[in-house]
């Protein structure tokens, strides 16, 4: 059985040697932003809002159409009898049967420039832009999404790097304790019983290595797919940081960083929106003006005595004015302006909760920091627990339970000390999000 555990504990702390990337958490980012499916569908949108702006734009410019028809009839369409001989005074002669329109061809060309179409065209491209802006807006959300999910992957490898670590000390005090109950054991000064105590330990010591170091393997192909990246090809470069920084160092006033969130610009952008949208509204009910110009060609029965063809240019001005649209217009107008209303509320509401949540950060930041100190704290009183344990135990003072038990709770609080600086990590990047930076 002995064996059995050395196995297991020697194959899990041997990782691979080969050569591998390191990566700084910046770099992680870098590549997240690049690789990532959201970080690219977020710039596709963007690009497609950017289309939708140029094509807008394009309304400004007159439209341009061709229209071209042949037809053949199996009839004439005009078919008549002319008398003739009646008018060159013959009228003994039969009338002259004729036909026309049997088959033919017409062409045109015409361009048509709006004048006045109530501001849709301006309000259109206004409308354009505003998605434009919208676009990069939601790209900085998901931007700041994709870069706290990777942190909070990079993080938890380290984190569990950290606890392998801690795991290998605890196993060193272990095998330290092994080595003193074995001694005494041989003097007769112990029974057997507490080698059975040492070898439980070490076999919970090896389940939750390899648990650990599974979780780890699992995470890092996370990380790894989440960046873009083969997994196994490159290493989190650094320990879990000593220092950090004090929450106070970030503190931010609330209602000035509302500004510089990008929900908040996106709620301002939504309200400008259907502004916009009710003057389109009444755009669309007013009259609209467009000059034009073309050319126009045709020719029918070519080879007829009655065969005609022509072709000309012409200049046109149309006005519409639609009279009857305004029964439901009306009705149109004042249900957008509801909707600028509602679009204002939420705004509103929406400014309360984000104000609450990054009074909420700051509180979660605060005990954050807190506890990580406390846990640095619990780390020195276990250490000194151990230590003590440890040496009444060698004079025979003190009973292996209550070493096992101080070292059982000296991994627990570096465990725990662990979590602390990761959560505090966490709390300090959604916090720094949270307040625009």
């Amino acid at each position: 059985m002995k064996k059995l555990i050395v196995f297991i504990l020697s194959g899990i702390t041997t990782l691979p040697a080969f050569s591998q990337e390191i990566l700084t958490l910046e770099q992680c980012r870098e590549l997240a932003l690049k690789n990532n499916a959201q970080a690219k569908n977020a710039a596709l949108s963007v690009e497609a809002a950017k289309e939708q702006k140029k094509e807008a734009f394009t309304k400004y410019f007159p439209s341009v159409s061709a229209t071209g028809a042949g037809f053949r009839t199996h009839t004439p369409m005009v078919s008549m009898e002319m008398a003739l001989g009646a008018m060159m005074g013959q009228p003994e002669m039969p009338p002259t049967p004729l036909s026309m329109l049997e088959k033919g061809m017409i062409g045109a060309v015409m361009a048509t420039q709006p004048v006045f179409v109530g501001g849709q065209i301006v309000n259109g491209n206004r409308l354009a832009k505003i998605g434009e802006e919208a676009g990069y807006l939601q790209q900085a959300l998901s931007d700041d999404e994709v870069s706290l999910t990777v942190e909070q992957y990079f993080l938890q490898v380290l984190s569990l790097q950290e606890k392998m670590r801690t795991i290998e000390e605890a196993k060193r005090l272990l095998d330290n304790a092994r080595e003193d109950v074995n001694s005494f054991y041989e003097a007769g000064l112990t029974n057997r019983n507490d080698l059975l105590k040492i070898e439980l330990k070490q076999n919970e010591l090896a389940s939750n290595q390899l648990k650990t170091a599974n979780g780890l393997k699992i995470t890092k192909m996370l990380l790894a797919q989440y960046i873009g990246l083969p997994a196994g090809t490159f290493q989190p470069d650094s320990l879990l940081p000593a220092d950090m920084m004090s929450p106070f160092d970030v503190r931010k006033n609330h209602a000035t960083a509302l500004h510089d969130r990008a929900e908040y610009r996106l709620l301002e952008k939504n309200v400008e929106a259907n502004k916009i949208q009710v003057r389109m509204k009444i755009g669309e009910n007013l009259p609209t003006v467009a000059i034009g110009a073309g050319y126009n060609y045709f020719s029918f029965d070519r080879k007829k005595p009655m065969a005609m063809a022509n072709d000309f240019g012409m200049v046109f001005a149309t006005v519409s004015i639609p009279i009857s649209a305004w029964w439901g217009g009306s009705h149109a107008i004042r249900n957008q302006k509801l909707k600028v209303a509602m679009a204002e509320n939420s705004k509103r509401d929406a400014e309360e909760l984000l104000l609450i949540e990054m009074q909420q950060l700051w509180n979660e930041l605060e005990e954050a920091y807190l506890q990580m100190h406390l846990a640095e704290k619990a780390i020195a009183v276990a250490t000194e627990n151990v230590r003590l344990n440890s040496d009444y135990h060698k004079a025979g003072t003190g009973t292996l339970t209550d070493l096992l038990d101080a070292q059982s709770a000296l991994q627990q609080t570096r465990d725990q000390h662990t979590d602390a600086v990761i959560g505090y990590r966490l709390k300090l990047s959604k916090y720094r999000q949270a307040t625009g930076e």
